[in-house]
Protein backbone atom coordinates (compact mmCIF):
# COMPACT_ATOMS: atom_id res chain seq x y z
CA UNK A 1 0.00 0.00 0.00
CA UNK A 2 1.34 3.43 -0.94
CA UNK A 3 1.81 6.09 1.75
CA UNK A 4 -0.80 8.88 1.70
CA UNK A 5 1.73 11.39 0.41
CA UNK A 6 2.41 9.21 -2.65
CA UNK A 7 -1.31 8.64 -3.22
CA UNK A 8 -1.84 12.39 -2.99
CA UNK A 9 0.67 12.86 -5.82
CA UNK A 10 -1.70 10.89 -8.07
CA UNK A 11 -4.14 13.79 -7.75
CA UNK A 12 -1.56 16.35 -8.82
CA UNK A 13 -2.47 18.69 -11.65
CA UNK A 14 0.98 19.26 -13.15
CA UNK A 15 0.65 19.41 -16.95
CA UNK A 16 3.45 21.99 -17.29
CA UNK A 17 6.19 20.75 -14.98
CA UNK A 18 5.23 17.06 -15.17
CA UNK A 19 6.45 16.95 -11.54
CA UNK A 20 3.63 15.46 -9.41
CA UNK A 21 4.19 16.09 -5.71
CA UNK A 22 2.08 14.81 -2.82
CA UNK A 23 2.02 15.82 0.83
CA UNK A 24 0.25 14.86 4.01
CA UNK A 25 0.10 16.88 7.22
CA UNK A 26 -0.60 15.48 10.67
CA UNK A 27 -2.72 17.81 12.78
CA UNK A 28 -2.61 17.98 16.59
CA UNK A 29 -6.13 16.46 16.51
CA UNK A 30 -4.62 13.30 15.01
CA UNK A 31 -6.29 13.82 11.64
CA UNK A 32 -4.28 13.65 8.42
CA UNK A 33 -4.89 15.98 5.49
CA UNK A 34 -3.42 15.44 2.04
CA UNK A 35 -2.56 17.75 -0.80
CA UNK A 36 -1.08 17.72 -4.29
CA UNK A 37 0.56 20.41 -6.35
CA UNK A 38 -1.85 22.29 -8.59
CA UNK A 39 -0.46 24.20 -11.56
CA UNK A 40 -1.97 26.96 -13.62
CA UNK A 41 -1.20 28.33 -17.08
CA UNK A 42 -0.39 31.57 -15.26
CA UNK A 43 2.60 30.04 -13.46
CA UNK A 44 2.53 32.47 -10.53
CA UNK A 45 -0.83 31.05 -9.51
CA UNK A 46 0.45 27.51 -8.92
CA UNK A 47 0.23 25.92 -5.47
CA UNK A 48 2.61 23.37 -3.97
CA UNK A 49 1.42 20.10 -2.43
CA UNK A 50 2.53 21.10 1.06
CA UNK A 51 0.56 24.34 0.98
CA UNK A 52 -2.49 22.56 -0.44
CA UNK A 53 -2.38 20.10 2.47
CA UNK A 54 -1.95 22.89 5.04
CA UNK A 55 -4.75 24.98 3.53
CA UNK A 56 -7.05 21.93 3.50
CA UNK A 57 -6.30 21.33 7.18
CA UNK A 58 -6.83 25.00 8.04
CA UNK A 59 -10.11 25.09 6.09
CA UNK A 60 -11.26 22.14 8.23
CA UNK A 61 -10.54 24.16 11.37
CA UNK A 62 -7.11 22.82 12.28
CA UNK A 63 -4.70 25.37 13.73
CA UNK A 64 -1.80 23.22 14.97
CA UNK A 65 0.21 20.81 12.82
CA UNK A 66 2.71 18.28 14.15
CA UNK A 67 4.33 16.93 10.99
CA UNK A 68 4.43 17.00 7.21
CA UNK A 69 5.38 14.16 4.88
CA UNK A 70 6.31 14.93 1.29
CA UNK A 71 6.77 12.72 -1.76
CA UNK A 72 8.58 13.74 -4.94
CA UNK A 73 9.15 11.58 -8.05
CA UNK A 74 12.92 11.98 -7.77
CA UNK A 75 15.91 9.74 -6.98
CA UNK A 76 16.73 11.83 -3.88
CA UNK A 77 14.42 13.28 -1.24
CA UNK A 78 13.51 16.94 -1.78
CA UNK A 79 12.90 19.46 1.00
CA UNK A 80 9.96 21.91 0.82
CA UNK A 81 10.45 25.20 -1.01
CA UNK A 82 10.84 28.47 0.88
CA UNK A 83 7.20 29.52 0.48
CA UNK A 84 6.03 26.17 1.85
CA UNK A 85 8.43 26.43 4.78
CA UNK A 86 6.90 29.78 5.69
CA UNK A 87 3.32 28.45 5.48
CA UNK A 88 4.25 25.34 7.50
CA UNK A 89 5.78 27.64 10.13
CA UNK A 90 2.43 29.40 10.59
CA UNK A 91 0.74 26.23 11.84
CA UNK A 92 3.62 24.06 13.09
CA UNK A 93 6.79 25.97 13.93
CA UNK A 94 8.30 22.91 15.65
CA UNK A 95 6.97 20.27 13.27
CA UNK A 96 8.78 17.22 11.93
CA UNK A 97 9.47 17.21 8.17
CA UNK A 98 9.80 13.90 6.33
CA UNK A 99 10.68 13.90 2.63
CA UNK A 100 10.63 10.69 0.56
CA UNK A 101 11.07 9.86 -3.10
CA UNK A 102 11.17 6.98 -5.58
CA UNK A 103 14.26 5.44 -3.98
CA UNK A 104 15.01 4.50 -0.38
CA UNK A 105 16.48 7.96 0.19
CA UNK A 106 14.68 10.02 2.82
CA UNK A 107 15.21 13.24 4.68
CA UNK A 108 13.87 13.53 8.20
CA UNK A 109 14.41 16.85 9.95
CA UNK A 110 12.53 19.61 11.72
CA UNK A 111 11.11 22.85 10.42
CA UNK A 112 13.39 24.97 12.66
CA UNK A 113 16.39 23.38 10.94
CA UNK A 114 14.94 24.16 7.50
CA UNK A 115 13.74 27.64 8.46
CA UNK A 116 16.03 29.09 11.13
CA UNK A 117 14.82 32.40 12.51
CA UNK A 118 11.43 31.84 10.87
CA UNK A 119 8.90 34.67 10.94
CA UNK A 120 5.57 33.78 12.50
CA UNK A 121 2.55 34.97 14.48
CA UNK A 122 4.69 35.50 17.57
CA UNK A 123 6.63 38.19 15.70
CA UNK A 124 3.49 40.27 15.24
CA UNK A 125 2.76 40.60 18.99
Amino acid sequence: MLPLRAVAARHSYSPYSKFPVGAAVLAASGKIYTGANIENASFGLCNCAERTAVFTAAAAGERKLRAVAIYTPTPTATAPCGACRQVLNEFGPDMTVLSTCDSDDRLETTLPKLLPFGFGPQDLA
